[in-house]
């Protein structure tokens, strides 16, 4: 019972992170991504059971949607099964993140953010200012107009994601963990400590976007003072591989990866592990913390794939 509830969970997750309607067929490919292999006839069976259920609704032949119910659902759901799920979908996009620092080449993870046409302006400017002040994990940002994620009347916004990172320290052998999402205060250019700590493994949110919702970062502050509250994550690796971290964070950085903040066994106010090399980085959620400071609606999906690094490069 519990693995079949599970299985109507998932559904309802996918849908859940898809805007648009979604289709048995490629929910059928979406759920054996996250280790659920079933048919597109097993699948219509379950979506029968939740349209019955009143948590999904039939788009002609687009596909589901979910309804206000089937949103509910979702949100109180196995809390216990979404701790982990967090970290889970970082992990699958630093698996299948690719890029090659060497060379410049490869898949690297992104967010996608979508704002009203009429806002386009302002957010390039608050981007931009997160560029300039470098906390933005990679110093550059795309703009796409033609996609079909993006709503008519609405532009996207693609900045990469700091899980890129994980992804180029495993290929090049380096054990890498993610540990904490956090506030960091930064004082006339100076970090100086972190004001709030969330692990990802006990967690059923991105504990930025956490941050960012409850208003609780002052990222335009740093941009335009050197002084406020940026958001950071600390990733762990063994202190053996230090050599190998530090060149691959050279080679990144030609690339214009904008890390580390710092890194070492201990840094700020973290438990000091003569193990364990902590790394701070900030992350690529800078980009829409300081557009969501300045009042400007953005709506952002976290880890919405990956996408050649090549792309990213292409000039707006």
């Amino acid at each position: 019972m519990i693995r079949t509830e599970r299985k109507y969970v998932e559904i309802l997750r996918i849908l859940k992170e898809h805007q648009d309607p979604i289709g048995a067929k490629r929910l059928s490919e979406l759920m054996a991504e996250r280790g659920f292999v079933l048919s597109d006839r097993a699948v219509q069976y379950y979506l029968s059971y939740l349209d019955t259920m009143g948590f999904t609704e039939k788009i002609g032949n687009q596909g589901r949607i979910l309804t206000r119910a089937g949103l509910d659902e979702t949100d109180n759901a196995l809390v216990d099964d979404r701790i982990g799920f967090i970290i889970s979908k970082l992990e699958r996009l630093a698996y299948r993140s690719t890029f090659d620092p060497s060379t410049s080449t490869g898949d690297v993870a992104y967010n996608l953010s979508i704002v009203p046409l009429e806002s386009v302006e302002n957010v390039k400017s608050a981007f931009d200012d997160v560029v300039r002040s470098g906390c933005g994990f990679f110093n550059s940002y795309r703009i796409l107009d033609r996609d079909p994620r993006i709503p008519s009347g609405s532009v996207g916004f693609i900045s990469l994601c700091s899980i890129t990172m994980d992804g180029v320290f495993q290929r090049n052998g380096i054990p890498v963990k993610m540990a904490y999402g956090g506030r960091l205060e930064i004082d006339q250019g100076i970090p100086k400590q972190f004001k709030d700590l969330i692990a990802y493994r006990g967690t059923t949110i991105d504990p930025l976007e956490l941050f960012i919702s409850s208003g609780l970062t002052s990222i335009s502050g740093y941009t335009q003072t050197n002084s406020g509250i940026a958001l950071a994550n600390v990733r762990e690796a063994p202190c053996s591989a230090k050599k190998q971290v530090e060149e691959t964070i050279r080679l990144m950085n030609v690339c214009g990866f904008v890390f580390p903040v710092t890194m070492g066994n201990h840094v700020f106010n973290l438990p000091a592990n003569p193990y364990r090399l902590s790394i701070v980085a900030f992350s690529g959620l800078n980009y829409i913390g300081n557009t969501v400071e300045r009042g400007i609606e953005i709506t952002t999906e976290i880890g919405a794939g990956n996408i050649p690094f090549s792309k990213v490069m292409e000039i707006n």
